[in-house]
């Protein structure tokens, strides 16, 4: 598990379920825990036991009743339940949920294409705004609620309509870009970390929280000056600052990307962990959860980085 990443996957609950303990092995001759006396484990056979076989009253082996030769065959070449058989969380289930919500994402960016430019804003600010509140409920909440992550998701999809639409007013075509761009990332990183080539390794973790604490001090800083009206720029001290005549948010930006696609790296170890130790289905919303989350991310730092180097034109 990679701790100190996204707070999505960190939480007691996910956390908790990927790190599982073992099912104590029992000393030799005795039975196993939660295993009946008698009974041998899953998959294996006792000493003298024939097949169809099962432990009487008297200590012997005694046939089971009701079940002919070609039943008992048929049950035992019937092949192993899987994941999705026992209720765990596989792979495929986080595909399909991550996909659910990105889909809901989309159908929200859809409404403020076709609503006035003031009402979009509008929809903007409140997608904004209840995205952040149903963030911090999913990210705390015991259990994962699919109807909160999806209005999670409505809302989200709301927020970056309304944005993409503003800045793509401004800057034609950066909405796009932006989506090109997001996709290509994804897939760039989801490769990446398939391949084994990049991985959450301690020593890169302690990078990433030194740089996305300077990150966030940063954008507190910048937001403040903003609203206080101290920086007139649209983008704040990432317009108004410039370094060898490039604008300090190019650098901010690429800084913003960059962590990101790390954050998705961590994301992807975070899945693996919890589909390695079994963890229970009900958690794939959590997975689809973190990502849409980090994905929503690298989006905004993409369009904003496209939007201020076109600015600069």
């Amino acid at each position: 598990m990679a701790l100190g990443g996204n707070p999505i996957f960190n939480g007691k609950n996910f956390r908790g379920a990927t790190q599982a303990p073992p099912v104590p092995q029992a000393p030799y001759g005795q039975a196993q825990y939660g295993q009946p006396y008698g009974q041998q484990p899953y998959g294996q056979q006792s000493y003298g036991r024939a097949p169809g076989q099962v432990m009487d009253g008297q200590g012997g082996w005694a046939r089971q009743q009701n079940m002919t030769d070609e039943q008992l065959q048929q049950m035992y070449n019937q092949p192993a339940a899987g994941p999705a058989d026992t209720g765990r969380m596989t792979y495929d289930d986080v595909i399909v949920k991550t996909a659910a919500c990105l889909g809901v994402v989309v159908a929200g960016a859809a409404v403020t294409m076709f609503v006035s430019m003031g009402l979009a804003s509008m929809l903007m600010i409140v997608g904004a705004l209840g995205g952040f509140v149903l963030a911090l409920v999913n990210t705390f909440k015991k259990q994962p609620s699919p109807a909160l992550i999806l209005a999670y998701a409505g809302l989200e999809g709301l927020f970056l309509g309304g944005l993409t639409r503003i800045l793509d007013g401004m800057y034609p075509g950066v909405g796009l870009q932006a989506v090109i761009g997001t996709l290509s990332v994804f897939a760039v990183t989801l490769v990446l970390f398939k391949s084994g080539k990049v991985r959450a390794t301690p020593k890169a973790m302690r990078f990433f929280m030194i740089a996305i604490i300077g990150y966030a001090v940063f954008a507190l800083i910048n937001m403040v000056m903003m609203m206080t009206g101290a920086v007139t720029e649209p983008f704040g001290l990432r317009t108004s600052v410039e370094i060898f005549g490039i604008p300090l948010g190019v650098f901010i930006g690429l800084l913003a990307i960059g962590l990101a696609a790390f954050s998705l790296i961590m994301d992807f170890t975070s899945i693996e962990a919890g589909v390695q130790a079994g963890a229970p289905q009900r958690f794939s919303w959590t997975a689809a959860f973190g990502l849409t989350v980090t994905l929503v991310w690298l989006y905004v730092e993409i369009i904003r980085l496209l939007a201020i180097l076109r600015g600069d034109d």
